[in-house]
């Protein structure tokens, strides 16, 4: 405030202290809108009576909108978890809902319905979540409205109840969510430290205005903790795509999965063609023997999934498939239900040519495929179903599938997974790659003259990929459709996978993630130093806006308690303005006098009204 007896007359306002004041003055009324949004989306309070700030000293909210904020945040969790663990399964998808189908007796995309409802409620929920932060951090009490809870309890019953199903159903699921970490886990690293650097500032601020030390231990010890947890996480994660520069082995070749059922009707010469076409080194089938002794192709038990056996036999759709003959077989369609169902989601990308052939297959031979893999060169893996009891042929299917072998392919291009008699095949053809489909010890393995493995991805180890290569017996992981379970098989050593989307894989030239022990320290020590200064930051900021501390020596201390008690009313602010009784009135028109400064003092304290902004 200006003196009174300067020179200079002092009924001239000084407009720099005005705009100062006018200035504060916005920027406690600029975030009334912000506020109101927010607080009509989490607790339906759009009017500004109907909500209420957190007093320093005060909890953020009543105990009830406490215990609805922890489960909240149970929900957020809960539900992140469900959704990763599905999202990171597509994998297996099209099991789930042949699966299904099987269960049901109809065809359902219930693997996509299952992931947008997951999604969906996600989102809504770390919505909400976002909300209360951001309430949190304007120093609002909170308030949840009753369809909110609602909306929580839902979501909290779903993920809970899902997560517990496919757990029971498909409980092998959760290692694929163990193998999806080796990939994601650096980046969920910083995403989980780079949101508690961004709690630090509700924290802080509630942490720094409470009055009760235990209330202050129990929220910064619980903080602390989960930070701390975090900053520790990369000492216990393993990848096999972390490693030294050079040391990457080559691509896994590919094995076309009943040839490409993305692109055709599994098991059909033209899903075999497509196979062929895309670069696949390998093509993968499963073979029955018919009723009167020919081998052809077919996955399941029954023809009731891949053809139209309720249509040409209606009273034999629960038949196995392999007590049909092989005259009745070829009077059925095996494309048509590719169409109609579209399985993979890719019918719709066919031309009009490829779904017109798609239309139009039938049930291959054993002797029709292999004559496809033989002039193109490629490897062949069957699975041999033994036929049931009944069966002209339940003692004789192997020698006449043997027959058939050395009549179409050489025999050094097939790899022989069935397990029985494998001594006696292995007399008769010796060219056969004998191929197991378990896991054994090397000795047992080398003694059944065992040249490949055939495992499931999800017991993936390169530790013995790696001790099974020692011995020059090569480890085929089926069946890997996704780009980063293809990545790790990669980084693992795998020498070849077994694939749905064949078309999708050969065009990887790299892996998805891979990176030498030194970057990723680099990385992980770069990540917990910048979140903790920034939360250090977070709190000395919190720390001497709560006490009224200058930054810089010299500056004057201009509230007592932290920026909120400069605005102790909503409706005034007081400050200091220069005025000489001798030359002119008091502006009554802009301020008042303050009740707590005397009238005889010069300069004079006033209250500006916070209706009126000075410019």
């Amino acid at each position: 405030c200006r003196a009174v007896g300067e020179s200079k007359p002092a009924t001239r306002l000084k407009l720099g202290k005005l705009k100062v004041v006018r200035r504060q003055l916005l920027q406690r009324y600029e975030h009334q809108p912000f506020v109101s949004c927010l607080a009509g989306l989490y607790g339906c309070q759009w009017r500004r009576y109907q909500r209420a700030r957190a007093q320093p000293g005060e909890c953020c909210c009543s105990k009830v909108e406490c215990g609805s904020f922890g489960l909240l945040i149970l929900t957020f969790f809960l539900s992140f978890v469900f959704l990763y663990f599905w999202s990171e399964a597509q994998n297996d998808y099209n099991d789930f809902d042949w699966f299904n189908f099987g269960n049901l007796g109809f065809w359902f995309p219930w693997s996509l319905v299952l992931l947008a409802i997951a999604a969906a409620l996600f989102t809504y929920i770390a919505l909400l979540l976002v909300l209360a932060v951001c309430l949190l951090s304007e120093g609002q009490r909170l308030y949840l409205h009753w369809s909110h809870k609602t909306g929580i309890m839902v979501t909290l019953v779903f993920s809970v109840t899902a997560t517990g199903i496919l757990s029971d159903l498909w409980s092998k699921e959760w290692k694929t969510l163990q193998l999806s970490l080796q990939v994601t886990a650096p980046f969920l690293h910083v995403a989980a430290v780079s949101l508690m650097a961004v709690l630090s500032w509700p924290t802080a601020l509630h942490f720094f205005r409470m009055n009760k030390k235990v209330r202050q231990v129990v929220v910064l010890a619980l903080y602390l903790s989960v930070l701390f947890s975090l900053y520790l996480v990369p000492l216990g994660m393993y990848s096999p795509c972390i490693k030294e520069a050079g040391t990457l082995g080559p691509a896994p070749t590919l094995i076309g999965h009943r040839g490409a059922p993305m692109l055709a009707p599994e098991n059909t010469l033209m899903s075999f063609e497509k196979a062929v076409e895309a670069g696949g080194d390998g093509l993968e089938t499963d073979v029955t023997i018919s009723y009167d002794g020919v081998p052809f192709l077919m996955h399941d038990s029954t023809l009731r999934r891949t053809t139209n056996v309720a249509e040409v036999f209606p009273n034999r759709t629960h038949l196995d498939a392999s007590m049909f003959t092989w005259a009745e077989l070829q009077q059925l369609n095996a494309g048509s239900w590719f169409l109609l169902r579209d399985p993979f989601g890719t019918a719709s990308s066919l031309s009009e040519v490829d779904r017109a052939q798609a239309q139009n297959q039938s049930v291959p031979s054993l002797a029709q495929f292999l004559e496809v893999a033989a002039a193109s060169g490629k490897l062949v893996l069957f699975d041999l179903r033994r036929p049931p009891y009944g069966h002209p042929y339940r003692w004789s299917y192997i020698n006449t599938t043997l027959q058939v072998i050395q009549a179409h392919i050489n025999s050094s291009q097939v790899l022989w997974l069935p397990s029985e008699d494998r001594g006696l095949v292995y007399g008769l053809d010796p060219e056969l790659q004998q191929t197991s489909g378990v896991k054994a010890s090397i000795q047992e393995l080398t003694d059944d003259h065992i040249t490949r493995l055939n495992l499931h991805y999800s017991t993936m180890s390169q530790q013995q990929i790696c001790k099974y290569q020692s011995v020059n017996i090569s480890t085929n992981l089926y069946v890997i459709s996704q780009p980063w379970l293809y990545t790790l098989a990669w980084c693992a050593g795998a020498q070849s996978v077994t694939t749905n989307s064949i078309h999708i894989l050969s065009s990887i030239n790299k892996p998805l993630f891979l990176m030498t022990p030194e970057e990723y320290t680099l990385m992980w020590i770069l990540t917990d130093f910048v979140s903790a200064f920034l939360i250090f930051a977070i709190f000395t900021f919190h720390w001497w806006r709560e006490r009224g501390l200058p930054f810089v020596s010299g500056s004057r201390q201009t509230h007592e308690n932290g920026p909120y008690s400069k605005f102790r009313t909503d409706s005034s602010e007081v400050i200091c303005i220069g005025w000489n009784p001798l030359h002119s009135d008091p502006p009554l028109q802009l301020i008042s006098p303050s009740p707590w400064s005397s009238t005889h003092d010069f300069p004079a304290c006033y209250v500006i009204h916070s209706e009126i902004l000075v410019e």
